[in-house]
Parts: C-alpha cells; sequence; structure tokens
C-alpha cells in the first residue's frame, strides 16, 4: 500500500516506545499493521527500522514471546493478533503475562465498525473477555485517537505494579486513512519513594528479629532492583531465598544463598521480609512456620501489597529505594547483623548438606535415566549468562531446586499461573533477546505437545535453542499424586518414548533420542555445538517422581 493508513500510525507509535519485535500469526484483520512495518517491497525497510515482525505458529506462543521480551529485557512486549480466534488463542498467554506482572501491549484485530452488528466475520467484543486479566482492556476510538490510544496502552503496561494492556482496532480504521501521528515523546515515569515511616517500623523488626530470611522474587529484578537487594542483603548478612526472577540476584554458590535450606528456614524463621512477589500458594499464602512468624511484604506499588493477610509491615515504591532506605534505616536504628550470625550459619551449614546430598543422583547411572542425571550433566555445559526456561511438570520441577541461576535475568518459568505451552514462545524471545548467549529449554513431555510445532518458528527465523526433554511417558505431576490418593490413576499415561526429537527434525531442526545415562553428556554437547534447534529427547525412569509434600485437593 503506498498511502498512509491506519497502521502507520500505530507502528509509528510502537516504534517511538522503542519496540523492536512484533510477534504474531498472520490475519486479514491486523494486515495494515505489518505492512506499516516493511517497505513497499514487503522487505524490512532500507533503514532497517522496527519492529522485526517474527510470526509463529499459534497465538499463545506470540503473547507467550511478548511476555518473555518484557521479563527479559525489561521492555514492554507487543503481540498482534487478528480477530476473534487470534484473540481467544492468546488469553492464557496474557492471563500469564498478568500473573507474572509482565508489561506487554497485545493489539488485536477488530471486526469492521461499519459493519458491525450485521454478523462479519469474527465479530466478537473482545475487551470484555480480556478486562478480568488486563490493566486495561479497550478498543481504540478511532483514526484520529489511534496514535493516543498505542501510547496509553504502552503507557499502562509498563507503570508499575506492571501488567498487559489489550487494545483491539476496526478493521476499517486500520485500512482507512491514517488519523494524526502522536506529537509527544514517552513520559518519564513518575518517582516512586518509600514511606520512610514504614521502613523505619522494618528497620525495628529486624533489629529485634534473631531468625531473619529475606525472600526476593522477580519484581526485583523486573523493577531494576537486583543490585540495591544484593547490597541490601550483603550490608545485613541476611540469609535469602530466591523465587521466580528472583533467581540469580544472589548468584549460585553465593554465601547468604539459603533457597536449598527452604524449609527450614521458612519453618523456623522469626521475621520473613519478602521482596518482589505476591504472599501466594509459593510462599504459603504470607504464613510461615506455625504462623508465629512475623512478615513483611515489600512491593513495587501499593496495588501489589499482599491484601489477604495483615503483614506486621509493608512498604511500596521503586524497589531500589526501598532497598537503600530500609538500609539506611537499619543504620540508623542499629541493626546488628551479628544478632543473627548463628541462625545465617546454621542455614548455611543445611545449604551446604543438601548439595553434598545431591552429588549422587546428578551423577547416577541408573537406567532407566534418573532424572537428576540430565541436570547434572547441563550443569556442567552452562555459561554463566545461560538463559534456562521451564516449561512442565514434575520434570521440570527438579530444574526449580538444582538449576541455580549465575546472573540475574537468566531464569524464566510460566510463574504462579502454572500455564504449561510457554516454552517454544519463551525459548524464541530469549534467542532474540539474548543473541550471544546460550538458551535452554526444559520441556515436561506433556507440556512439549502443548508448543513443539513452534520449533518451526526456531528453523525458520534462524533461531537455535537447546531443548531436552524429560520423557517418562505421563503427566508425572498428576500421575503419582493420584496414585497417591486414590490407589490408582487416569488420564495420566502418554506415549512411552514418543519422538519428539523426530518432531523438531522433521520441521527442519536436529534431535536425539537417549536412553542410557551415559549418553545423556556427549548428546548434550552435540546439542550446544549444533548451531541450529536440537532436541535431546531423554528417556526418563517413569517411577522416579520429584518429591512434594500433599497440600490438599
Amino acid at each position: 500500500m503506498s498511502a498512509r493508513h491506519g497502521g502507520d500510525t500505530a507502528i509509528a507509535e510502537i516504534r517511538r516506545h522503542g519496540v523492536d519485535t512484533m510477534f504474531t500469526l498472520s490475519g486479514g484483520h491486523v494486515f495494515p499493521l505489518y505492512d506499516g512495518g516493511v517497505g513497499e517491497d514487503g522487505a524490512r525497510t532500507a533503514d532497517g527500522a522496527d519492529p522485526r515482525i517474527v510470526d509463529v505458529r499459534h497465538e499463545q506462543t506470540a503473547v507467550f514471546a511478548a511476555e518473555a521480551t518484557a521479563r527479559l529485557t525489561r521492555r514492554t512486549g507487543l503481540a498482534v493478533l487478528t480477530a476473534g480466534p487470534g484473540v481467544t488463542n492468546g488469553v492464557s498467554g496474557i492471563t500469564t503475562a498478568w500473573f507474572n506482572g509482565s508489561p506487554v501491549v497485545v493489539l488485536g484485530g477488530r471486526a469492521p465498525l461499519g459493519r458491525w452488528g450485521s454478523g462479519a466475520l469474527q465479530e466478537l467484543d473482545q475487551p470484555p473477555i480480556l478486562a478480568p486479566v488486563t490493566k486495561l482492556a479497550t478498543t481504540a476510538g478511532g483514526p484520529d485517537t489511534l496514535a493516543d490510544d498505542v501510547a496509553r496502552a504502552f503507557a499502562t503496561a509498563a507503570a508499575p505494579h506492571r501488567g498487559p494492556v489489550f487494545l483491539d482496532v476496526h478493521m476499517d480504521h486500520l485500512f482507512g486513512p491514517a488519523g494524526r501521528d502522536g506529537a509527544r515523546r514517552p513520559a518519564e515515569p513518575p518517582e516512586r519513594p518509600a514511606d520512610p515511616d514504614a521502613l523505619a517500623r522494618i528497620a525495628g523488626l529486624l533489629k529485634a528479629a534473631r531468625r531473619p530470611v529475606l525472600v526476593l522474587g522477580s519484581d526485583v529484578w523486573m523493577d531494576g532492583a537486583e543490585e540495591a537487594a544484593r547490597a541490601f542483603a550483603e550490608e545485613l548478612r541476611l540469609p535469602v531465598v530466591a523465587n521466580g526472577q528472583g533467581r540469580g540476584v544472589l548468584p549460585a554458590g553465593h554465601e547468604l544463598l539459603v533457597t536449598r535450606a527452604r524449609g527450614t528456614a521458612f519453618g523456623d524463621a522469626d521475621l520473613v521480609i519478602v521482596a518482589g512477589t505476591p504472599l501466594d500458594f509459593r510462599l504459603g499464602y504470607g504464613s510461615f512456620g506455625d504462623g508465629t512468624a512475623k512478615v513483611v511484604h515489600l512491593a513495587d506499588a501499593p496495588s501489589a501489597l499482599a491484601a489477604h493477610v495483615r503483614p506486621a509491615a509493608a512498604a511500596a515504591g521503586d524497589l531500589s529505594l526501598v532497598f537503600a532506605g530500609l538500609a539506611a534505616a537499619c543504620a540508623k536504628a542499629g541493626v546488628s547483623p551479628a544478632a543473627h550470625a548463628p541462625w545465617r550459619d546454621g542455614l548455611r551449614d543445611a545449604t551446604c548438606a543438601a548439595i553434598a546430598e545431591d552429588v549422587d543422583l546428578l551423577t547416577s547411572d541408573a537406567d532407566p535415566v534418573h532424572p537428576l542425571r540430565v541436570y547434572g550433566e547441563l550443569s556442567k555445559l552452562l555459561d554463566d549468562d545461560a538463559v534456562v526456561i521451564g516449561d512442565g511438570g514434575d520434570f521440570v520441577s527438579y530444574a526449580g531446586r538444582y538449576v541455580e541461576p549465575r546472573r540475574p535475568g537468566g531464569w524464566l518459568d510460566p510463574g504462579p499461573y502454572g500455564c504449561l505451552g510457554t516454552g517454544l514462545g519463551y525459548a524464541i524471545a530469549a534467542r532474540l533477546a539474548r543473541p550471544s548467549a546460550q538458551v535452554v529449554l526444559l520441556l515436561g513431555d506433556g507440556a512439549a505437545g502443548l508448543s513443539l510445532m513452534d520449533a518451526d518458528s526456531l528453523v525458520r527465523h534462524g533461531l537455535p535453542v537447546v531443548m531436552i526433554v524429560g520423557n517418562n511417558g505421563s503427566w508425572g505431576l498428576e500421575k503419582h499424586p493420584m496414585r497417591m490418593l486414590y490407589g490408582y490413576d487416569v488420564a495420566a499415561d502418554l506415549q512411552p518414548h514418543c519422538r519428539y526429537d523426530e518432531v523438531v527434525r522433521a520441521l527442519g531442526g536436529a534431535g536425539e533420542l537417549v536412553t542410557r545415562p551415559d549418553e545423556v553428556g556427549p548428546a548434550l554437547r552435540r546439542a550446544f555445538d549444533s548451531g541450529v534447534p536440537y532436541l535431546v529427547n531423554v528417556a526418563t525412569d517413569p517411577e522416579v517422581s520429584y518429591p512434594r509434600r500433599t497440600t490438599g485437593v
């Protein structure tokens, strides 16, 4: 198209917000957004102007890729979905971004306004579907408001507490003549200082504590507070348990990192400071030990503070300022790290003991392959800046325990919504965001069935990723608990030794099946050296399950 149209207006505003990639699956309702991002010959513009268009095989993958882009780069991700089923296929990805606090803008196609109500193709009022799982879900007002509508979407998604925004645009507004362009640069975000009185209360709680624990969650990374958090932990000599993308803020092997002694830490603590993550099921809903431990909640915005429990103290604001202010308040209050030295040393000893106990299983010669042998071999090959992605249940549960990042921003999992199928979208985004880093995708064989077709997208876009499937022929996270509860299991079996590697090979990548423990290490080395999307399909012992507590049905 030669004349400027609504798609050009939207793309101009998208570029103004620094977006470098559009994730999508082709659909006629949003053609002008593609046309606005390429030259007249259908190629990228001569100056290579962004956004790059990355098309995938399922809309959920497009949204998951946009969400992972946001989580890895700490900039707003973009997905473009065609109308109707294109949008509804993206709902799980949008909901995952909502639970993870990921800044994502999803632009949706919409049936033409001029035909609205007459039964046009894929005519559906989409914003009400997305309203419960977005910060904002709305329809663009028209050509003359489109630039402002897109700008509002990006500003809303990026403002703490971050989250997804959905904006759909009538087809006739996208194809019609362009409206006015945005005239303003994105505004600088306002400062978010924490309440000094709240910080003083927290310092008082720390002074009285003898068994404190600091939990660092994903928003510590997303808010750019990883250096301030580490400095605070080291200055106060606080034992740290890492959660989500808080993993890596203290690198693997750090003397204060006691995640492996998490049970003892949470069970015996008298003060738990939770920073940058909700007090949800992963943290006992904010109750620790016998419920007598005092709890402090630190968040990036007041809306992210716990409402279902009343913590002993809470503070919200820019988490870098929160940690710096809290360190100053502790110094003023005379908080001494020596007061909890015996507790800290005991947790460190427990951590070292747990790590020592793992050695036999990480090097196990058991046949069938014990899942931990995979992680033992993988740990030898990971670089400090590797991005490791977990998408699965039983097999990937081990990763959360045995893969400890050496740098912040190197771990991705579905987060508290627990949606399987994130893996290939996350892997696509990771390879684009971190082009020189190793990207490893850990898949359960159940999760592989939800997104593996997008290995084709890796191949088409030239994105080498190492994929590892823990193939135990079952939905292990359900099979073993169901057996324990009922004495039997149903609807939990998959095809034993299913050749997921051959699926990737058929799609243009490479892979192999591994059935013996001594084959695992060499296969992983071939995968890393291949330079193509490569799947190592490891037949693991179906009777070995990740140890977990029963928390009820």
